[in-house]
């Protein structure tokens, strides 16, 4: 008996089925080699060879040769099948110890566990030695149903549709607060430019400015200290804080829990701090009675949740189109195979229906005129064109005859074939597509995670700065107090010294938080 030993090879380069054909046909002719399959979309080749003659670094090599990149994969597991079955009839520890026994007993079966609360089997399989179905045989001669635990082949996991719901939701309610917002804001910089140019053209003194500042509508002062404008803007800013950033406040609640910064976090950040502040202010200011409006960042939270929420919206639609494509493709896959058993000279002895999660690999299947095929395998017997539009986006259909390969999910269209499986289940090229694009998916773009890791040092920089320039100001104002009177403009002449020097400083490193957070990173 000469060993056998199989080496998995990694091959880059490959572009259609004849590169595979090239490198399969090419390789068999090697001593030692004694077996060669080619996965295309996975760019993998599978390779059984005889240890004694040729290693596997001479078989890239070989492939090299050829014109492909090619790597020896150490990580030879993935050759291994799992199995998921229902058992039903079990009925106690004894019956699970009889499963399981037997199972490790049987040639080809890696692993084994049986749980009896679910009943449920998950076993560890060699493709190469023992297939599904003589698994389920081996159970059911010891007396027990089986059957396959049912995939769910729609792909519910792949459906956006609640997210993009939920951040449309979060988008139109930001939206609708955001634009009174905005129009407050531009009125009242289109009149303080008008002022300012009144004031350089009429010489006004500052208090007769002051009278025409108040005079405008939104400065009148519903109560002492609140003006129409500052109501206005903490109205419209409530409902966006509550509502549209709902979503933004859990993520950065769970962020923080796993002592992480992320955008979230940043956002969540920057317009609470905007809007608390806005408040104590405000309600400083009425406690005051002050004459002067105080300057508040309510704009900030309703502006920021539009666009960031915008730009979830979008992301997910986008999400979205790509999953309904993937839907359709889990679609084409066949969802039952006819094997059948030859005899001497092809001779149909049987076939049998059987789930095409058991379709093992060296099965014989056979396909009907308008069936789909539902593995990879090569014509064994039977002449027939099939539509294999799904892979190649060709129109016409293909002629098979002996020999040729044929596609998972493909349809067969005028005669009855015979093939031969060399890839199943998640080997087939129709199931390597969706796996490649579902990993499309749940990937971010590096650009995504570099920004997501920059947020993680952006945030605490920040707020360091913030609490810098805080204590920076405290102690210039006690220094020098002629500085923050002179950047400190209408602070309430009555109030001590201290206290205009602490509630500047706050101003300023709060306008230090409001400003940073956001604005580039987050946006971006």
């Amino acid at each position: 008996t000469k060993t056998v030993s199989k080496c998995y090879v990694q091959v880059t380069g490959m572009t259609c089925a004849s590169c595979v054909a090239n490198i399969e046909r090419n390789l068999r002719r090697e001593d030692g080699i004694h077996s060669i399959l080619v996965a295309l979309m996975a760019g993998k080749a599978e390779v059984r060879y005889n240890p004694a003659v040729i290693h596997p670094s001479a078989i890239a090599e070989l492939i090299r040769e050829l014109g492909f990149g090619a790597t020896v994969m150490e990580n030879c597991g993935e050759g291994d099948g799992i199995l998921e079955l229902v058992v039903r009839g079990m009925a106690c520890a004894s019956c699970v110890h009889k499963i399981e026994s037997t199972l490790m007993k049987t040639n080809g079966v890696l692993y084994c566990s049986v749980a009896l609360a679910t009943n449920k089997a998950h076993i560890k399989y060699d493709p190469e030695i023992i297939g599904p179905r003589d698994v389920i045989q081996v159970v059911k001669d010891l007396g027990f149903t089986t059957s396959l635990v049912k995939k769910d082949r729609s792909a519910s996991h792949l459906d956006h549709k609640q997210e993009i719901r939920q951040w449309k939701r979060s988008f139109v309610v930001s939206l609708v607060f955001c634009i009174p917002v905005m129009g407050l804001m531009i009125y009242m910089m289109v009149m303080d430019s008008q002022l300012s140019d009144a004031h350089a053209h009429y010489n006004m003194s500052s208090e007769e400015m002051e009278a025409l500042h108040s005079s405008m509508v939104l400065e009148y002062q519903l109560l002492p200290g609140l003006s129409v404008m500052n109501f206005l803007s903490f109205l419209l800013c409530v409902p966006v804080q509550m509502f549209g950033g709902w979503h933004f406040y859990i993520q950065a609640y769970k962020a923080v829990k796993h002592k992480t910064a992320n955008m979230d976090v940043l956002i969540v950040l920057a317009t609470t701090i905007a809007f608390v502040y806005s408040l104590v202010i405000l309600l400083v200011a009425m406690a005051e009675k002050a004459k002067v409006n105080p300057v508040t960042f309510f704009d900030t939270p309703p502006m920021l949740f539009v666009f960031i929420s915008l730009g979830r919206w979008l992301e997910h639609v986008a999400k979205g189109k790509t999953s309904e494509a993937l839907a359709r493709l889990i679609s084409l896959q066949a969802t039952e195979a006819t094997i059948v058993t030859l005899g001497p000279d092809n001779v149909l002895l049987s076939e049998e229906q059987v789930d095409v999660e058991l379709v093992q690999r060296g099965d014989i299947v056979k396909v009907i005129p308008g069936g789909k095929f539902p593995v990879d395998g090569h014509v064994i017997e039977g002449h027939s064109m099939v539509d294999e539009s799904l892979i190649t986006g060709e129109a016409m259909p293909v002629t098979k005859k002996p020999g040729n390969t044929v596609i998972a999910g493909s349809i067969n269209q005028n005669g009855s074939l015979l093939i031969s499986a060399t890839h199943v289940g998640a080997d087939t090229t129709l199931s390597q597509i969706v796996k490649l694009v579902e990993e499309a998916q749940t990937s971010k773009a590096p650009i995504q995670q570099f920004a997501d890791k920059l947020s993680g040092y952006f945030v605490p920089c920040i707020v360091a700065v913030s609490v810098v320039t805080l204590f920076a100001w405290i102690i210039i104002g006690f220094v020098d107090f002629e500085i923050v009177e002179k950047y400190f403009l209408g602070y309430n002449k009555s109030i001590s010294a201290a206290e205009v020097i602490i509630r500047f400083a706050f101003q300023a490193s709060i306008t230090v938080l409001c400003i940073a957070c956001p604005c580039s990173l987050g946006l971006a």
